[in-house]
């Protein structure tokens, strides 16, 4: 039988030169070499005040290099990132052997706060002086992903009021049935679980008695509404996605098409992306010339972005959500759509639930409309601009509609609504000088709009597959808008600093 060497795996004691780890050209090369020799580490002196007293503390570089390796491995845990540092030889060379404690890498990572942001601006000179950074088209998009925070744990504090007093209510009632029952035998068993269930009453209740004291106020929204708040993660909000409802943050960036360099990066806690389109385009200043063009999705359309793009004059093609149905190019797009799925679904379509405009007969030649219970509406407006078309409008009358028995099909509020409107359109309406969203319109449907608004999908996606694919990037694990905009701005400095080792421009001299 032939005999071989015995190959030992896990050998304890090797003469190892920690830097020849880090192979050039490598992600982890690059990064050795940014933060020794390139980047100015200085503002992070003043988070210690060690100087003459005190323990000695771990260098900002070494900490950094291990949490940006780890981010670009798709790691996120403390715990994961020292343990890496005592038995994966890339941590190690990165570390120094030194192995920090999970606790002093979390305080750090959630104590980034204005530090990083500084950091992120110097990577994008280092990529601006290595022309990486074309400045013809910055494409915006974002990302909604849920955060450390419970769903179940927002409302508004009538919410919060209602749910105090249930459980305040329910401990008092099983607390009365226990003193009712002190006369009768009872298992010791369900004595003490009954004793369990009143205190875990008795502390949710006070737990959020204190949260409406330190809250006295919902979190304001737009227009002077008010937005849900949330008990674990007040900063935090509640988002529609393709998945379902989450609660969490957007993570937006704005990527040049040049080389796929994020030129800013921002995370907030808010659903709607229309109110995050001019932070993050503010972001760019620095960068962006008069020439540069900010493409972005439906999802940021809004005729006061529109307006504010048009008085600063910065060149912009942002998407309505007619978009698609204009363009003859996605005529078929409904084709590949994913079927519905029939445990969600069971009812397939549903039909209509109130008179539609088809459903009432219009005479164009003669002006006149007649609703489906046979009475007259009044012509009230006959060239309203509705959407970008032409339309003449028809309301009914007060004595016909009040007393109609086919309310409930005409009207979707017949207690607050007094009378049917209807809308019958004639075309569509030529486009105002001065209507940022008819410009816009006719910008985007253009043949040279199209061709560079194409290009906004090739620009963004490809950087958020690699955020979420490659680096594993499916959720935020800190809590609150700061620390978590430290965090989005953390992954996306490993996607520069991958650019940059692409493009060899971090070797030693």
């Amino acid at each position: 039988m032939a005999r071989y060497k015995f190959i030992d795996t896990s050998p304890r004691f090797l003469a190892v030169d920690l830097r020849q780890q880090l192979l050039p050209g490598s992600f982890e090369h690059a990064l050795d070499y940014l933060i020794d020799r390139e980047l100015d580490l200085s503002g992070f002196d003043a988070r210690y005040r060690n100087d003459e007293t005190g323990a000695s503390a771990y260098p900002p570089s070494l900490l950094l290099k291990v949490v940006l390796f780890a981010y670009s491995q798709g790691i996120v845990s403390s715990r994961a990132i020292e343990r890496a540092c005592r038995e994966h030889v890339t941590f190690i060379a990165l570390s120094g052997d030194s192995a920090p404690h999970f606790t002093t890498i979390a305080a750090f990572v959630s104590g980034l706060g204005g530090e990083i942001a500084r950091l992120f601006a110097q990577v994008l000179t280092l990529c601006d002086r290595q022309g990486l950074i074309g400045r013809a088209m910055f494409a915006i998009d974002g990302v909604k992903l849920p955060s450390n925070a419970s769903k179940r744990k927002s409302g508004r504090r009538a919410d919060f009021i209602k749910q105090a007093e249930k459980m305040e209510r329910a401990a008092r009632q099983m607390l009365e049935r226990h003193r009712a029952n002190d006369e009768l035998p009872i298992e010791p068993d369900l004595a003490e679980k009954a004793d369990r269930q009143i205190a875990k009453f008795k502390a949710e209740a006070l737990q959020l008695r204190v949260w409406l004291a330190e809250h006295p106020t919902d979190r304001p929204g737009a227009r002077g509404k008010s937005r849900l708040s949330n008990r674990t993660d007040n900063e935090s909000a509640k988002m529609a996605t393709d998945k379902g409802v989450i609660q969490g943050y957007c993570g937006v960036a704005a990527v040049d098409s040049a080389h796929h360099i994020i030129v800013a990066a921002q995370a907030h806690g808010s659903g709607s992306e229309q109110t995050l389109l001019m932070p993050v385009i503010e972001a760019t200043a620095p960068l962006r010339t008069a020439q540069t063009l900010i493409t972005a999705d439906a999802g940021y359309h809004s005729k006061g972005n529109l307006i504010e793009l048009a008085a600063r004059r910065i060149p912009a093609l942002i998407a309505d959500n007619g978009m698609r149905g204009r363009d003859e190019r996605f005529k078929d797009r409904l084709r590949y759509k994913a079927s519905p799925d029939p445990l969600h679904n069971k009812q397939g379509k549903k039909a209509a639930r109130h008179y539609r405009s088809q459903e009432f007969i219009y005479d164009e030649a003669a002006g006149t409309c007649f609703c489906p219970a046979g009475k007259r509406l009044y012509q009230n407006g006959s060239n309203c601009i509705h959407n970008g078309y032409i339309a003449v409008k028809f309301q009914g009358a007060q004595r016909d509609c009040l007393p109609c028995k086919l309310r409930s099909k005409c009207l979707r509020r017949p207690d607050v609504t007094q009378t049917r409107q209807v809308c019958f359109f004639r075309g569509k309406a030529k486009p105002d000088d001065f209507d940022p969203v008819a410009r816009m319109r006719e910008a985007i449907d253009s043949e040279a709009g199209r061709a560079l608004y194409g290009r906004r999908f090739a620009t963004v996606e490809p950087v958020f597959g690699n955020l979420r694919h490659n680096k594993g990037l499916d959720r935020f694990t800190l809590r609150g808008q700061k620390k978590v905009d430290a965090q989005w701005k953390l992954f996306c400095l490993v996607h520069n600093i991958e650019k940059l080792a692409k493009h060899g421009v971090c070797s030693r001299s």
